[in-house]
């Protein structure tokens, strides 16, 4: 049996929002382009605050943009 883990939808949301920058989605959110991208790739789970600040950018639930694989 896999190990739970956290997924995203940020790239997906972001294409869906007019293909948003990783950049302008890191300067409404108050983190650097590279967070994005390590957030987007998996390698870095966001702070709660930094995943409720994506999630209200998109207007969506904390849910929907990072769901809970198990």
């Amino acid at each position: 049996m896999s190990e739970p883990r956290l997924t995203n939808q940020v790239k997906t949301l972001r294409f869906l929002a007019g293909e948003m920058t990783q950049s302008d989605l890191g300067r409404r959110v108050g983190v650097t382009r590279q967070t994005i991208a390590a957030i987007e790739a998996g390698k870095y789970s966001p702070t709660l605050e930094t995943a409720y600040r994506i999630a209200d950018v998109f207007g969506k639930s904390i849910e929907e943009v990072f769901p809970w694989e198990r």
